[in-house]
């Protein structure tokens, strides 16, 4: 897992929610490696070498727009430049080492973008798409229940894991715009937003998810199936078919 910046009395700190890492220990039954990001990507190998999966949380940073090609929309919203560079080496170390790979939110977005995708910076302000942000004012409760549906793509792992439909919470004022290379939709909401994709073609365990299954995740019996998966991937129980044969298998 690596971490981001949060500036906290004019010091710059490391930090991790306490959320994210809960359901990698309980319910995926895996040991968290915390890795900084404030000191470059010269040691990502060796953290790599430590693990038996990658886990890419979610933050309130958006990514760096230059590195998908395009002008910063939202100069209002903080970034960590250093998070971008540092997780866009460990995917693609993660890639060519074949280890699971979870990200949540800002994970899913970084992993499409490692892979060539680009974003919308501003869904809300997209034609036909609804707004995703999550309302600041009101409790964490209220922010990271239950907002909308999504759909999972007919006859996919995803659907055989989670059902056909199911309802997710939604904290996010950025969503994929193009897929990256070899990725592909597994969910999408409905305004037709993109909310989860995987990588068939890579031969490896490979999922985004656009909401935060990380909440709350013992409550929910979708949130404890897809920690579930990425344990059983880490420990080798678990992996991607063809894109032919689109399904996970024990």
């Amino acid at each position: 897992m690596t971490m981001g910046q949060q500036d906290r009395n004019q010091h710059p700190y490391q930090v991790m929610t306490h959320k994210y890492m809960q359901p990698i220990v309980e319910i995926a039954g895996a040991v968290p490696l915390l890795m900084p990001t404030c000191f470059g990507v010269e040691d990502v190998d060796r953290y790599l070498d430590m693990v038996d999966g990658v886990y890419l949380s979610g933050a309130g940073s958006n990514i760096e727009p230059s590195l998908y090609g395009q002008d910063n929309l939202t100069p209002e919203k903080s970034q960590d430049v250093n998070r971008d560079i540092v997780d866009l080496a460990v995917i693609e170390g993660a890639l060519k080492r074949k280890l699971p790979i979870l990200g949540i939110c800002r994970g899913m977005q970084e992993l499409n973008i490692a892979l060539g995708g680009t974003l919308y910076q501003k869904v809300y302000s997209e034609p036909g798409f609804d707004d995703h942000r999550e309302d600041p004012q009101t409790p964490n409760h209220v922010q990271y229940g239950p907002r909308h549906a999504i759909e999972t793509v007919p006859g996919s792992w995803l659907a055989k894991l989670i059902g056909d439909k199911t309802m997710v919470n939604s904290l996010h004022g950025q969503g994929i715009c193009t897929l990256g290379k070899g990725l592909e939709a597994l969910a999408y909401g409905e305004d037709g937003l993109i909310e989860a994709i995987h990588g068939p073609d890579y031969g490896q365990f490979i999922l985004g998810v656009q909401w935060h299954p990380e909440w709350q995740a013992n409550d929910n019996p979708d949130s404890i199936k897809l920690f579930q998966a990425f344990g059983s991937a880490c420990r080798g129980e678990a992996c991607w078919q063809s894109a032919n044969d689109d399904k996970l298998t024990a």
